[in-house]
């Protein structure tokens, strides 16, 4: 049995995401606000969102390609979207993202808040072609709205109060980085039509590799977050070798829940890549 190469499939499932990922706008009309929309879509990215939705619907053998497509598209979609706002002055108030000028830098505040608006919308205009919309519907809505990303951003500025507990943080992470994740995997499952055992052992997987993300994120940017005014940050709650350790913990039950898919490489391999990544 060849060995999985997780650079290898995440390079080619990129490659032909990157291709569909092009393809959205490209039958609206030449504008300046087409121009100002792709922009953020072309300065790079993980695409871990579109992996783990792949990954997922790959660990049950085959599944429904048009359903996994539309589901990683709208899934990264909702991500950007959520980027160009958090950069926005009236959140985060970033120059750079990804090495590049930040949209509101780049075109205007007044146009970034467009961009984003036009990318959350686009994301239900790609899942409308679903075969499963159904199904994955109410579960990107719910991750992406209140009770998920916009619910966990609402804690990250403050507005339901100060991130001083562990509870809190991890509350925080759980809604605004770990819905997407979980979402990711569980949209993967229903492409391949996996049981509601199936879907809970992924719901199961998505919330540790979410945290172990999140833990792995604050460590890269330790430096960056210490300052006082800093977002909250788990190194800055529990040190770096409590939170490294935390990490290895959610990693663990990542890859305990691997073992009873029948095809778990990918997903396996994206456990690891998330508390392992040096960016």
């Amino acid at each position: 049995m060849s060995s999985f190469s997780f650079d290898s499939w995440s390079q080619t499932q990129r490659t032909k995401f990157e291709r569909s990922l092009r393809s959205v706008f490209s039958s609206h009309s030449e504008s300046c606000i087409r121009t100002a929309i792709e922009y953020p879509l072309q300065t790079g990215g993980k695409r871990i969102r579109p992996l783990f939705v792949l990954a997922a619907a790959e660990a049950f053998g085959e599944y429904n390609t048009e359903s996994a497509l539309c589901s990683s598209l709208s899934i990264e979609l909702i991500h950007t979207y959520s980027l160009v706002h958090d950069d926005l002055p009236c959140m985060d108030d970033d120059d750079l993202r990804r090495g590049k000028p930040t949209v509101h830098k780049q075109y205007g505040e007044a146009p970034a808040l467009l961009v984003g608006d036009a990318l959350l919308t686009e994301a239900f205009a790609v899942l409308s072609n679903s075969p499963h919309l159904k199904q994955t519907l109410p579960i990107i809505s719910k991750a992406a709205g209140i009770s998920g990303m916009i619910g966990g951003q609402s804690i990250d500025i403050g507005f339901e109060g100060a991130v001083t507990t562990l509870e809190d943080l991890t509350r925080l992470h759980v809604h605004k980085t770990g819905a997407l994740i979980k979402a990711s995997c569980l949209l993967g499952g229903i492409a391949a039509e996996a049981s509601i055992r199936e879907l809970m052992l992924l719901e199961t997987y998505g919330n540790a590799v979410g945290l172990a993300f999140q833990l792995a994120d604050d460590l890269l940017d330790e430096e960056e977050d210490k300052e006082e005014n800093g977002p909250p940050s788990f190194v800055k709650l529990l040190g770096a070798e409590e939170t490294r350790a935390t990490a290895l913990r959610y990693h663990a039950q990542a890859l305990e829940i691997c073992l009873s898919l029948p095809n778990p490489q990918a997903l396996r391999a994206l456990a690891d890549f998330s508390v392992s990544r040096t960016y």
